[in-house]
C-alpha cells in the first residue's frame, strides 16, 4: 500500500517577482522559494549595525518563520523570482528547509575565525561555492557583492576588506573581472 501526502485543495504556487534592493514582505504564514536571484536575509545590533543572517539563492527557502531573529528583513540583492509557500505546502520543503540549516552553520563558523583574513578567504570560498562557476582562470563568484556587504558578513571594516582583497590578488590568488570576483585555485596549488 503507498501513501502519499495529503494533496492540498489550493490554487497553484502563487509567483512573485522583485526588483533589486526590494524588501521581501514579512509574513509568518509562508515561506518563500527562490526559483531565480539572490537575497541576504539581515538584522542590527542595539547599535544600528547591520548583521548579515545568510545569503540565499535559487531553490532556498527563507521567510519570518524560519527565525526567530528580530528585527528581521529578506533584502534582494538581484532581482528575484520568488514561489509563495503556504504553511500547508511546507512540508514538500524539508530538504530546502535542512540545507537552510546547513548554510547558516556554515557561515557562523566562518565568521569566528581567525585572523579576519582567514575569514575572508573562507568567505568567498562559500561565495564561490554557493554562487559560482568554474571559468578558465579559476572560479568565478557570479554574485556583486560590495567591500562593505563582505564587511558587515566577516564583522570587520570596509577598508580593511579592501586591504585584504588587494593582498589577496598581489599573491595571485585572486582576480578581478568585469566587478566580479575569481578565486584563482590554480595559483593555489603551485
Amino acid at each position: 500500500m503507498v501513501i502519499s501526502a495529503p494533496t492540498p485543495s489550493l490554487s497553484p504556487i502563487t509567483q512573485r517577482v522583485f526588483s533589486r534592493h526590494d524588501l521581501i514582505p514579512p509574513r509568518q504564514d509562508i515561506l518563500w522559494r527562490i526559483e531565480r536571484g539572490v537575497v541576504r536575509t539581515v538584522t542590527w545590533s542595539e547599535q544600528g549595525s547591520l548583521i548579515t543572517l545568510g545569503y540565499w539563492g535559487a531553490g532556498d527557502v527563507v521567510g519570518h518563520a524560519l527565525t526567530r531573529v528580530l528585527p528581521y528583513q529578506i533584502e534582494c540583492l538581484t532581482s528575484v523570482e520568488t514561489s509563495i509557500l503556504p504553511s500547508e505546502l511546507w512540508y514538500q520543503t524539508v530538504d530546502a528547509m535542512l540545507s537552510h540549516i546547513q548554510q547558516a552553520e556554515e557561515l557562523l563558523s566562518i565568521v569566528h575565525r581567525k585572523p579576519v583574513s582567514l575569514r575572508l578567504w573562507q568567505f568567498l570560498l562559500w561565495l564561490s561555492q554557493k554562487f559560482g562557476r568554474d571559468v578558465d582562470q579559476g572560479r568565478l563568484i557570479d554574485l556583486g557583492v560590495t567591500h562593505q556587504e563582505m564587511a558587515e558578513v566577516i564583522n570587520t571594516t570596509r577598508v580593511s576588506v579592501t586591504r585584504m582583497l588587494q593582498q589577496f590578488e598581489e599573491e595571485g590568488i585572486l582576480l578581478r573581472h568585469q566587478r566580479r570576483l575569481i578565486l584563482a585555485f590554480n595559483k593555489l596549488s603551485e
